[in-house]
């Protein structure tokens, strides 16, 4: 069955919205996964795929002669390396929904009827055939796919319990072809991950088979090693570690827990009645600390920003890199103590509290160090980065320690507190622009269109996917006219509709049925709205 949920105005307007609907008997498909989440997921994100591919085929060759603007565009939110919840393609009990979209054919102001139902009659059954029906699948495709989302949601939830804040498996391959292509690596030039003896461990796959690899314990750990050996590589690796990646990837047994939250330093970036005095304890011209606020944050007070904003929604392990980090902000060494005494400076450096996170909110850090062996005394776990490999050199590491002592003072006054859930005012919140009502839309993967408020989202290092940008733009208006209640705190409310989205699907995003969202996890969300130019809190003055 084919729905028609959009037509566009003209060859140059947004392309029109479709849904194809086959029932999962006809399809082939009501034996191929278990009602289990996991494999739902994995089943979606392979018929996505294949639709894409099976587009690439039937329309790409004939395309080019097809009027103006978008016309003859065929094109579906299919993904890249990670195995995203996508409003793309839904599996119902019965029947599976394929969202995409089509540019119909016109010239100027003429519609191209013919053309028009060559595409819908002839190109669409024809995708719908290569992609959809059990007979012209792949199967062991499909079975590898769905199994490889089964085990990596497995092996997530054996961390926990065995105290791991990520596992990377023996034979990952880490390494990209660059910034910009998030493929695997090849060449002879790859080495793939072995996990050093005393952080070995063993995690049962789905069907009970053990895979051995490196896991990350709770705690403080340190990852070192001389530049260009993978020490970045490898943290990034786990910051991603919280997706599914296809079969492939290098990554598929690389995993992290989901209150994973990768933070770094941001200029520049606006803040709102946080409590940032754990790490910045006064501020010149009598600033309030324990509600900052900033329309144009240093390194330092975004840094302390960025982490106890993490921490209100409940970030159980924050990932680090020192090149992404104010300096100032991580550590004072002796001579700097001696020369800048503590009463002249108002910070209190990462290295000072990263134990008591741990100890107070149970908040664990991996960090990547290249240039401060002070970290050292705050270390449970050093890993070493060599040509690519990891080695456990903890007992290294302490008795350099011990011969070499830092000598700097403990810079701490008062205990950590506990975090407190701000509450955004409701009237921060407004999507409208002109004439339009709600006005929402997506740049890229790294800038949301709120009405008349610009949202930059490039410090979100673990968002991977436009279609999860779009969502949170859509996501904040949901929150916004549904779920933000008086009193309550920004993480309790969000947690709801979170919940809400699991059981009932993304699509109670939008009143109206797309196919270019991805799901993203609360901390994305809340990440947005606190950079929201507009945000206001309840009681801020």
């Amino acid at each position: 069955v084919l729905h028609v949920d959009h037509v566009q105005g003209d060859p140059f307007a947004a392309p029109s919205r479709l849904c194809v609907e086959v029932d999962r008997r006809h399809a082939g498909l009501s034996a191929a996964v278990d009602p289990d989440d996991s494999a739902r997921l994995g089943l979606e994100d392979f018929l996505g795929r294949s639709f894409a591919r099976a587009i690439r085929r039937v329309v790409a060759p004939r395309r080019r002669s097809r009027g103006m603007g978008n016309s003859g565009l065929v094109e579906i939110d299919a993904g890249g390396q990670e195995v995203l919840e996508r409003t793309a393609v839904v599996v119902f009990d019965e029947a599976v929904e394929i969202r995409f979209v089509v540019g119909l054919p016109a010239r100027g102001r003429t519609v191209l009827g013919h053309q028009a139902a060559r595409m819908l009659l002839e190109q669409v059954p024809q995708i719908v055939q290569q992609s959809l029906l059990a007979r012209a699948v792949d199967q062991q495709a499909l079975a590898l796919h769905v199994r490889t989302v089964v085990d990596w949601t497995a092996l997530r939830g054996q961390l926990r319990p065995h105290g791991l804040v990520a596992f990377v498996a023996d034979g990952a391959v880490l390494p990209r072809r660059s910034g910009v292509d998030p493929q695997p690596l090849t060449g002879e030039s790859v080495v793939p991950c072995c996990s050093p003896p005393e952080l070995a461990v063993e995690l049962e796959l789905a069907n009970g088979h053990s895979v051995r690899g490196m896991g990350i314990p709770d705690g403080v750990s340190l990852i070192v090693g001389g530049g260009f050996h993978g020490k970045s590589t490898l943290l990034d690796a786990l910051a991603l570690g919280i997706y599914p990646h296809i079969p492939g990837d290098g990554r598929e047994r690389v995993v992290a827990r989901d209150g994973v939250v990768k933070v770094r330093a941001e200029d520049g970036r606006r803040v709102a009645a946080v409590d940032i005095s754990p790490f910045i304890t006064d501020l010149p011209h009598s600033r309030d600390v324990r509600r900052f606020h900033s329309d144009d944050a240093s390194g330092s007070t975004s840094q302390a920003a960025n982490i106890v904003e993490a921490l209100e929604m409940g970030a159980d392990a924050l990932l680090i890199d020192e090149d992404t980090s104010a300096t100032n902000f991580m550590v004072r060494d002796r001579r700097m103590q001696q020369l800048v005494t503590k009463d002249q400076e108002p910070i209190v450096p990462f290295i000072d509290r990263v134990r008591g996170l741990h100890a107070v909110h149970r908040c664990s850090t991996v960090m990547v160090v290249g240039g401060c062996g002070d970290y050292f005394d705050v270390a449970d776990r050093v890993i070493q980065m060599d040509q690519y490999q990891a080695t456990d050199v903890t007992i290294r590491a302490a008795q350099i320690a011990r011969q070499h002592p830092s000598g700097r003072a403990d810079e701490t006054r008062l205990p950590l507190a506990s975090i407190v859930s701000r509450v955004p005012d409701p009237r921060s919140f407004d999507p409208s622009k002109g004439r339009r009502d709600v006005k929402i839309g997506a740049r890229g993967l790294r800038e949301i269109l709120f009405g008349e408020t610009v949202l930059e989202l490039g410090a979100l290092e673990q968002m991977v996917d436009p279609s999860q940008t779009r969502a949170i733009g859509e996501l904040i208006h949901l929150y916004a006219t549904e779920y933000l209640n008086r009193g309550e705190g920004l993480r309790s409310s969000l947690e709801r509709m979170m919940s809400d989205l699991q059981s009932e699907g993304l699509d109670v995003a939008t009143s109206h049925r797309v196919g270019n969202l991805a799901l993203v996890r609360s901390f994305e969300v809340a990440a947005a709205i606190n950079r929201m130019r507009t945000l206001s809190i309840e009681g801020q003055s």
